[in-house]
């Protein structure tokens, strides 16, 4: 789709930058690698950390990264490392890439002048994934105000919570839960904490409120506002929100019993919990499939229990919402393409509804990529680093779903493992498909058919 220039409405934010652009997919990731770019100048700055000097320029462009992308993994303790001005610079800037730049840029655009034209539009739902550009204006408004209602609830709680059982002061408490807040909806991961959330296991007020929080992010925007607006009519729900949420229901219930069955007598992890603890954490580590943050030393799982996190992580969370992964939706899509296919049926229907060719091959397209990325980067890891190849691949697949979910291992790989770990989340912050988009020098649509030739398949 070739964007022409236009009188109706002005760009968007650091969109004009990027006008010789020809497809919104390129504006999009143009904007992501800008934003990352400031990041690091940002972080780079000796303001931005405790100790005299700056941060080197590869823990900058890495935390960076890390912060736009949503994901938390991190080369340098967050709380030692980086100062008030550099803690609140990754805050927005996870906050930006959680909300999408583009987002934040169309509202600016709206809130300057009222008018939002057809160039912007068309930005604004390649980011977000908007299905279609009528009331975009309103959809845009309603993330940004959803966003900043959720998040101020969970600081509510949590500030409450840090000032009366931990004996924080009132500023150091509100400020603690305005960024964990913040962290959690996005599902950035980022904590102020060396050992994350491990402190707080037994402490539901904390565990449960961020991992609410976390999983209301990861359920995408169009499915928390059908939700809101058709609770009480299930019948009414698109396929989108069924699909996100059977997954989800699933995958939170499995993930949930295989992890409390395996950990529960690990004395290093949860064993040494109280049986409702043991629940809660196994229940919040199944959360964190999306989320990043822990209760207990994920080092110090079983290797079994690295697998089905391995598992959950890739997945991911709910279509244009603040999680990574391959989807929830494209999970469930390929199982009814498999049980459609067993059953010998022409056609992928869900709910009373025909899915079309084009879902499907996005779907098959993505997680074949997903597991080509994951699969070569874990080689290419494994060969210039030390560790093992279940520690790799937990480290690769926290990275391509931006969870940031961590063994403990980023912070030891050499520069060309980190290095490869800052493309992976970015590939999977954009999407593999959008990215895909971008890198395209043009569009080339085929003027012809060709004659079919049947494969042997199986």
């Amino acid at each position: 789709m070739r964007i022409r220039r236009r009188r109706d409405g002005p760009a968007i934010g650091f969109a004009g930058l990027f006008g010789k652009f020809q497809h919104p997919a390129q504006v999009v990731v143009g904007v992501f690698a800008l934003t990352i770019l400031i990041g690091t100048l940002l972080l780079k700055t000796p303001m931005a950390t405790t100790s005299p000097g700056s941060i080197d320029w590869l823990t900058a462009l890495f935390t960076a990264t890390s912060a736009v992308c949503v994901t938390g993994l991190v080369v340098v303790d967050t709380a030692s490392t980086w100062s008030a001005f550099g803690e609140v610079v990754i805050a927005l800037l996870f906050q930006a890439g959680g909300l999408g730049i583009m987002t934040l840029g169309t509202l600016f655009a709206l809130l300057v002048s009222g008018r939002l034209g057809l160039r912007a539009r068309l930005l604004a739902q390649a980011e977000s994934k908007a299905l279609g550009t009528p009331n975009l204006r309103r959809v845009i408004r309603n993330i940004v105000l959803f966003t900043l209602t959720c998040e101020a609830a969970a600081a509510i709680v949590l500030s409450i919570r840090f000032a009366t059982a931990y004996d924080h002061g009132l500023g150091r408490a509100l400020y603690l839960g305005v960024f964990h807040a913040m962290s959690a909806f996005n599902n950035a991961g980022f904590a102020l904490w060396p050992d994350s959330l491990v402190r707080f296991a037994a402490d539901p007020w904390i565990c449960l409120t961020i991992a609410l929080t976390v999983l209301v992010g990861s359920l995408g925007f169009p499915v928390v506002f059908e939700l809101w607006r058709q609770w009480r009519h299930p019948r009414r729900w698109s396929v989108l929100t069924r699909l996100t949420l059977g997954v989800t229901a699933f995958l939170l219930a499995m993930g949930t019993l295989i992890l409390l069955s395996t950990e529960w007598h690990n004395p290093r992890t949860m064993g040494p919990l109280a049986d409702w603890d043991k629940l809660m954490a196994s229940f919040f580590l199944a959360v964190m499939r999306t989320g990043g943050f822990n209760t207990v030393d994920l080092s110090q799982l079983h290797p079994s229990s690295w697998l089905v996190s391995d598992l959950l992580m890739f997945i991911g969370g709910g279509s244009a919402g603040t999680a990574g992964g391959i989807k929830v939706t494209v999970l469930g899509l390929l199982i009814f393409m498999v049980w459609t296919e067993m059953r010998g049926y022409a056609d992928v229907n869900i709910g009373h509804r025909q899915i079309p060719a084009t879902a499907q091959r996005q779907a098959i397209a993505i997680t074949l990529i997903g597991v080509s990325l994951v699969a070569i980067s874990t080689y290419l890891l494994v060969v210039i680093s030390p560790h093992t190849l279940d520690q790799v691949l937990f480290e690769v697949t926290s990275a391509f779903g931006t969870v940031g979910m961590s063994l403990g291992i980023t912070a030891g790989l050499p520069a060309a493992g980190q290095l490869l770990l800052i493309v992976l989340m970015f590939i999977g912050r954009t999407g593999p498909l959008t990215l895909g988009s971008a890198l395209a020098l043009r569009e080339r649509d085929r003027r012809y058919v060709l004659p079919k030739e049947y494969l042997i398949v199986g």
